[in-house]
């Protein structure tokens, strides 16, 4: 496995597992891309399957927001997968078997949240993104979907631990009660790369704990007890 991130302490994780070559650099460039396509090559002889997982969070005021935020926000969210895509496709169609790309896109790309609409404007491009290269891989055997995370806990939403209102709020909004964790999304992302999802291409799909089949207008009940 190949990981990219944009720095060593960010790639701290990986330190323990084997059969990793980790690589530094920002997903928003060509030269980042064709790197991990190429360590992909060296090290394993062949690319599968290519995750496109990062992402940066933003939010700001609709009027005052400073433009570059925006920007930033489409450079990670929206280039940096279709990059990503751009980069492993040939390589894919030379050394795939049953290749697979799976883009991290979010329940935030498929509603509006208030405050957020630089990072809903880059997730919704993201899901649209997914769906219309679905159309142009699917004569070559490649196929592409999207998970949409839900409130989950990561490295990015870090901070919203620390806004124990907010954390509560959005634990309420989930069918589950509970926020997820990013194994448990992991494991949705697994599935969509492999063989056992070789039909399934297109799809965006919730990994949310059902927060995504309210409508907004209720809360869910309170989790039963005994």
């Amino acid at each position: 496995m190949v990981a990219i991130d944009r720095s060593a302490s960010d790639l701290a994780w990986a330190e323990p597992v084997d059969n990793i070559v980790c690589i530094e650099g920002d997903v928003s460039t060509e030269a980042t891309n064709a790197a991990g396509v190429a360590a992909a090559l060296d090290h394993f002889g062949r690319l599968d399957a290519s995750v496109l997982n990062a992402g940066v969070a933003s939010s700001g005021d609709l009027v005052n927001q400073p433009m570059d935020e925006f920007e930033r926000s489409l450079a990670v969210n929206v280039r940096g997968v279709v990059l990503g895509v751009r980069a492993a496709t040939p390589a894919m169609l030379a050394t795939g078997q049953d290749p697979a790309f799976c883009v991290t896109a979010s329940t935030s790309g498929l509603r509006g949240d208030p405050g957020m609409w630089s990072y809903n404007t880059a997730k919704g491009a993201v899901v649209n993104y997914v769906r219309s290269a679905a159309l142009d891989l699917g004569p070559y055997g490649i196929r592409i979907n999207a998970v949409a995370p839900g409130p989950t806990d990561t490295g990015m939403t870090t901070r919203l631990k620390e806004i124990p209102r907010a954390y509560e709020q959005l634990r309420q909004r989930m069918a589950v009660q509970r926020w997820a964790t990013a194994e448990e999304v992991a494991q949705v992302i697994s599935f969509l790369v492999s063989p056992a999802a070789s039909i399934v291409t297109g799809a965006i799909v919730p990994a949310d704990g059902g927060m995504s089949a309210n409508t907004g207008q209720f809360l869910p009940g309170p989790r039963p007890q005994g």
